[in-house]
């Protein structure tokens, strides 16, 4: 029997992933380069969607929160792909 995930527990985990994948990351490229600008804007990004995605918590719409932390993560695992980013806990992303 399929067992259906649980949006409440989906959207703990997402969290959790996204705020320490915030927290593992640093820029990886020289400074005032055109990479560089890129990987400000994702950072910034990704935080943007954490902080959106805890204030839809708070209005309890558990759906668009969801959608913030996956969105939130993507723009991290895009910079890791990308080069920009470098990692210090691999497994927090898709490399």
């Amino acid at each position: 029997m399929k067992q259906h995930a649980v949006l409440p527990e989906k959207v703990k985990r997402y969290e959790e992933l996204l705020r320490k994948a915030l927290k593992a990351f640093e820029i990886a490229v020289q400074e005032n380069s055109h990479l560089s600008k890129v990987a400000l804007d994702y950072s910034n990004m990704a935080s943007s969607y954490y902080d959106d995605g805890m204030h839809f918590i708070k209005d309890e719409d558990m759906v668009n929160a969801l959608v913030c932390f996956s969105y939130g993560h993507a723009w991290l695992d895009a910079g890791v792909k990308l080069g920009v980013f470098k990692v210090s806990d691999e497994n927090l992303f898709t490399i």
